[in-house]
């Protein structure tokens, strides 16, 4: 929360409860609306702020962007543009084609399908699928797969559609998808038209009790709209008849948890379930006090972040930042960070080379161009991504090039 905003309230997207606001990250543009450089006047801005609901406990943002301005035909983000996320996606679809798609005719749904980098290997094996992808221009690439897409958003509506047309779905699979949502109550009502009576539920999106052990506030941006954590998605799912069977924690994207929803009764909730919903409790995740630490470990590392690079910068050297992320207008905006600190931004992203980042304007660049830079310092905003790129970039410390990182707090590697 700014020091000059009071608490704001709003009603719950899932309950109708009271939502209070715990952090403030100011005004922000759209995250993924790159600029032409000759283009840089009037951007759509919000006011990106966060609460929780003091009855479901669900963690969510104040104000909703409409979703037609994030996820659109020049969506720029590409699943298949990481190797770690790639071979996540073929474990996860090669897991489904061992356990719940093992029927006579299978089939699988899933929303925001992106590129096809998981129905890829579903339609390799022969099972059939269809992927829902709003964004026309990568729901083009996934269709040069091969893969089966519509390009629609899911919701009531188009999920009876398809049970008219293809039957009930054995596994309605979501992947960084549903926490962009604000609508949930259509989603249910799309997944309960759609799935079979022992079908399944499965998404997986970043994790309310990761962002906040690692202070990662950059994962709160437009896009995510909600934080889950296992409690408040069990408090979602009776909301809709269905219920949380299975939790799964997850490495990816700074760390994610995978929710297993069956229809009420249909399955026998796991071990697992019942030690992350106990886990949750004994760290208080929701607790009040738990939400205003980290509100204002936020600004710490903000203030930490902002001293370091005018540092560097006072002393002549050159910085650049790496990875021009959904998540990095997050941090480029609420921390003030433009060209004056930071020269540019490496990202292997062609649809985002040649433009300018959302708000803060810094010049995107083919990470080709990288170590030709020779940059001193290299900030780093896709840190989930650093095991990856720091071995893809080892030239860059080779020749005495240092990173830096502010998750879970600023520091130089």
């Amino acid at each position: 929360m700014t020091e000059h905003q009071a608490p704001s309230t709003a009603a719950c997207r899932i309950c109708g409860g009271t939502v209070t606001q715990f952090l403030d990250l100011g005004r922000q543009p759209l995250s993924d609306a790159f600029l032409d450089e000759a283009r840089t006047g009037d951007e759509f801005s919000y006011r990106l702020a966060v609460g929780m609901c003091g009855r479901c406990t669900m963690v969510q943002l104040m104000e909703e962007v409409p979703r037609k301005l994030m996820f659109h035909e020049d969506y720029p983000y590409h699943s298949s543009g990481s190797a770690v996320m790639r071979e996540h996606f073929a474990k996860t679809a090669k897991r489904f084609l061992e356990t719940e798609l093992t029927g006579s005719d299978p089939f699988i749904v899933e929303i925001g399908c992106n590129d096809g980098v998981m129905l890829g290997t579903v339609r390799e094996a022969g099972v059939r699928h269809l992927g829902f992808e709003p964004s026309a221009g990568v729901a083009e690439v996934a269709r040069a797969k091969g893969v089966r897409v519509r390009t629609d958003f899911f919701e009531e509506r188009t999920a009876r559609e398809v049970r008219a047309a293809d039957g009930p779905a054995d596994v309605v699979y979501a992947a960084n998808t549903i926490c962009h949502i604000p609508y949930l109550d259509s989603i249910f009502r799309g997944v309960d038209a759609l799935l079979s009576p022992r079908g399944v539920f499965v998404f997986e999106d970043p994790y309310l009790g990761d962002v906040l052990e690692k202070t990662s506030f950059d994962q709160i941006y437009d896009e995510h709209f909600f934080l889950f954590t296992a409690r408040s998605v069990r408090e979602a799912a009776r909301r809709f008849g269905f219920e949380l069977v299975d939790v799964e924690r997850l490495p990816v994207h700074g760390g994610e948890v995978r929710y297993t929803l069956a229809r009420a009764g249909a399955r026998t909730p796991t071990a697992e379930l019942a030690r992350l919903l106990a886990d949750e409790d004994a760290r208080a995740l929701t607790e009040p006090a738990t939400l205003a630490a980290f509100a204002g470990s936020v600004g710490r590392i903000r203030n930490d972040l902002l001293a370091l690079l005018r540092r560097l910068r006072d002393e002549g050297r050159r910085v650049v930042a790496y990875g021009a992320t959904a998540k990095s207008a997050t941090v480029t905006n609420f921390c003030g960070i433009g060209t004056d600190l930071v020269e540019c931004v490496y990202d292997s992203t062609h649809a985002k080379q040649g433009r300018l980042t959302p708000g803060a304007h810094l010049p995107v660049r083919p990470p080709e161009e990288f170590a030709a830079d020779r940059p001193d310092f290299a900030l780093l905003f896709a840190w989930n991504h650093a095991a990856e790129i720091m071995a893809k970039e080892r030239a860059f410390r080779d020749a005495g090039g240092r990173w830096l990182l502010y998750v879970p707090a600023v520091r130089e590697v």
